[in-house]
């Protein structure tokens, strides 16, 4: 199913504003960049540790989920909860299903989680499940719009 917002489910309260290190696209995993002057970018260590933070779409400005804020820009994180549900982004390559854990691709896109299950609570790398099934298993080009992306619950 297709979304024309980022934020699914959840309060919504917890976002704030953080300039850009570079160009990041709404439903990104992104993390902040200490070395950079505190900025966001796009998360960027794949299977790594995540803390949960999603780059909202800027409604305010009149933008949708596909327009991407440029380096320098003040970008919208959300830090979502434990069961608040995004719209986020699916790497190329990744054949999603229901239920599988996802963790990032190193681009701010998510894929799914490719370490051992014995590892999940050591490394803090799972941020979310899919909520919907997702096939870019062919897909190239990171398609922003809607087949790139997947309905996914915080955990």
């Amino acid at each position: 199913m297709a979304y024309n917002t980022i934020l699914l489910k959840g309060e919504g309260n917890n976002v704030e504003e953080i300039k850009a290190s570079a160009a990041i696209t709404p439903g990104m995993l992104v993390e902040l960049h200490y070395s950079s002057g505190d900025k966001v970018r796009a998360h960027n260590k794949d299977d790594g540790f995540a803390i949960p933070m999603f780059a909202l779409e800027s409604e305010l400005e009149g933008n949708g989920i596909a327009d991407a804020y440029a380096s320098g820009d003040l970008v919208r994180c959300f830090h979502p909860k434990r069961g608040d549900q995004v719209y986020a982004l699916i790497a190329d390559g990744q054949n999603i299903a229901v239920g599988d854990r996802l963790s990032s691709n190193g681009d701010g896109f998510l894929r799914e989680y490719s370490s051992p299950e014995s590892t999940i609570e050591e490394t803090g790398a799972v941020v979310a499940i899919a909520r919907e099934n997702v096939d870019r298993s062919t897909s190239s080009g990171g398609d922003t719009n809607t087949t790139g992306r997947c309905a996914v619950e915080i955990v």
